[in-house]
């Protein structure tokens, strides 16, 4: 087997090479992260909206049923509308800077079909 002898041009070169790719893995993580948020707000909303239905269909008030099934960090600003079925819209959480507020809706089928 041969060994190379590393030349003084090439001491320090992986080091540069993982110093260029570490903020791209970060940025990769951040977006892994937001659509995890997103995931999980989309989810939460469609459990609330399922609450507020559920409520409406027992005579109760379909928004604060919808309220109290979100959970805390996904409370602020919601809009619950009800109808032919409920719907919860919550804001999606904005790990990365510079993101629009956007919003997410998750329904609630009160099954008058």
């Amino acid at each position: 087997m041969f060994l190379q002898k590393a030349t003084s041009d090439e001491r320090g070169s992986v080091s540069l090479e993982l110093v260029g790719a570490v903020p791209v893995i970060l940025l990769c993580l951040l977006v892994a992260a937001q659509i995890t948020a997103g995931g999980y707000a989309l989810w939460s909303a469609g459990l609330a909206a399922r609450a507020g239905a559920r409520a409406e269909l027992t005579g109760r008030d379909p928004a604060g049923a919808a309220r109290r099934a979100l959970p805390p960090g996904l409370s602020a600003e919601v809009r619950v509308e009800s109808g032919k079925a409920v719907r919860v819209g919550v804001l999606l959480p904005r790990l990365i800077p510079g993101l629009p507020k956007s919003r997410v809706v998750g329904t609630g089928d009160l099954g008058g079909g």
